[in-house]
């Protein structure tokens, strides 16, 4: 059955979109927080800088900027940075126990039903927050966990869909297609949101992107289906190709996990280890760019969500880039895996921290701080053909297992990183963020070098053991 087989207008490509959609529409609501948080917040404006007036040019805009929000009537909060520290990355609390439940979960109620009510859950929060916000901090700390959890569902779930809807050759491009609404996401709610805080109020940041939400919930439930046998417009070219390719991979998925093993692994941990470091910075990258911009370098909400999109473009056109050399490489065989897993991590670490140093002391100047964070951005997408996609060489037969592991300790980095970050600001608003800055790029060098001399590229034994007994 070719017929079927491979153009873009099949089924599984369809899903495909549709799962990029719901990717987009749940790192939309991840995001928005980041950048709404800089007009919820009066006084976004570092205190301690009197010489601000000479270094920049006069601050009309932001005259103008408060009289705006005035017009809008959309309340501002008097919460201090400790406080938005944890509102930043309270979708983390909940979400790093997620990971692993998700996936039974999805196993015994089917995917479908998983990934969508996660949607609706987190649309139908993020539509609530503004309401939350004028009851107190508390609430809506509480909905970004629950959000967090049901987000954890969407993100994770979706990788059983892949089980029994891709051809193992397709997989790849399949799984990258849909996970780029993630990146997305990201950029549009950045972009998108400070036009919207400027022009309709904050509140509506909310309430558009949670909207946008629930529609894809609309198209998710009717359309979708867990596997092509019963899905009831599919043509049976497609449906035969879909479940030969997969009959032939005969995979014994068997949940017989060598945990011991997994737990004596080496070359794991330094997987972790670096997953846990890398995650560090980025999670405070995500949280904080906006509000990095709009206090110290005083820009207003638009440009600042404008600004903090660049990073993030950037950043996804070079793991795309990253990825395409790294297997070039590979290809050519010009270098060993290892050796491949291991320059991509050093360079990515190194470089994109590196950068980071310098950041509070070129503050004066909006262009060289803008070039430092995109290029930071640029190389630390590096370490996702590196350190982050090594899980895959050592243990293939474990990957969904692995990756949901994984995913615990970004989740569980993403809930300490900013919460600290906004600890170090709120001690001191000179210092505080050449600390944190600091402590993510002594987190991220002593991840790299735990990887660097720890990790491996070979299959591991504790993942080939039961295939010898099957034959």
């Amino acid at each position: 059955g070719g017929e079927g087989a491979d153009c873009f207008c099949s089924v599984r490509h369809g899903l495909a979109f549709i799962l990029q959609l719901c990717n987009f529409s749940v790192y939309t609501q991840q995001m928005n927080l980041s950048i709404a948080i800089t007009a919820m917040v009066n006084g976004t404006t570092a205190p301690s800088q009197p010489n601000a007036s000479t270094e920049r040019p006069p601050t009309g805009s932001q005259d103008h900027w408060n009289v705006t929000l005035r017009e809008l009537k959309a309340p501002a909060y008097d919460w201090t940075p400790e406080i938005q520290g944890i509102l930043l990355s309270s979708l983390s609390y909940g979400s790093f126990l997620a990971p692993i439940p998700t996936g039974y979960v999805a196993g015994v109620f089917g995917a479908k039903y998983v990934v969508g009510v996660g949607l609706l859950i987190s649309s139908v929060l993020t539509l609530f927050i503004p309401l939350a916000a004028d009851a107190g901090v508390a609430l809506v700390i509480v909905l970004r966990v629950i959000q967090g959890v049901a987000q954890v569902m969407v993100l994770t779930g979706q990788y059983s869909i892949w089980v029994k809807w891709a051809p193992p050759l397709e997989r790849s491009q399949l799984t990258t297609l849909a996970g780029s609404g993630s990146m997305l996401g990201t950029f549009v709610v950045l972009l998108v949101g400070g036009l919207l805080c400027q022009t309709m109020g904050w509140p509506y940041v909310f309430y558009i992107f949670g909207g946008i939400g629930c529609a894809c919930c609309l198209v998710w439930f009717p359309l979708v289906y867990d596997d092509p046998g019963t899905h009831p417009f599919i043509s049976t070219a497609e449906k035969s190709h879909i479940v030969c390719s997969l009959a032939q991979e005969d995979c014994v998925p068997g949940w017989s996990l060598p945990i011991k093993a997994m737990i004596k692994s080496l070359p794991l941990w330094a997987i972790v280890v670096s997953y846990f470091c890398e995650y560090w910075l980025f999670s405070t990258i995500m949280a904080y760019t906006p509000t990095y911009i709009s206090s110290v370098l005083q820009a207003n909400v638009r440009d600042s969500g404008l600004l903090s999109a660049l990073p993030f473009v950037v950043g996804c056109v070079c793991i795309i880039l990253g990825g395409l050399l790294a297997d070039f490489l590979l290809s050519r065989k010009l270098l060993r895996l290892i050796t491949i897993r291991k320059l991509f991590t050093a360079v990515g670490v190194l470089v994109s921290s590196g950068i980071l140093l310098p950041l509070p002391w070129v503050r004066s100047s909006l262009s060289t701080t803008m070039a430092f964070l995109v290029l930071s951005a640029a190389f630390s997408s590096l370490c996702e053909a590196g350190a982050l996609v090594n899980f895959l060489d050592i243990a293939p037969r474990y990957a969904g297992f692995l990756k949901g592991l994984l995913q615990v300790f970004a989740h569980i980095s993403g809930a300490i990183a900013p919460t600290a970050a906004g600890f170090f600001i709120s001690q001191d608003s000179e210092f505080g963020w050449r600390n944190v800055f600091f402590l993510a790029a002594v987190i991220d060098i002593f991840g790299l070098v735990i990887y660097l001399i720890f990790g491996r590229a070979e299959v591991q034994d504790w993942a080939k053991e039961q295939m010898l007994s099957h034959l």
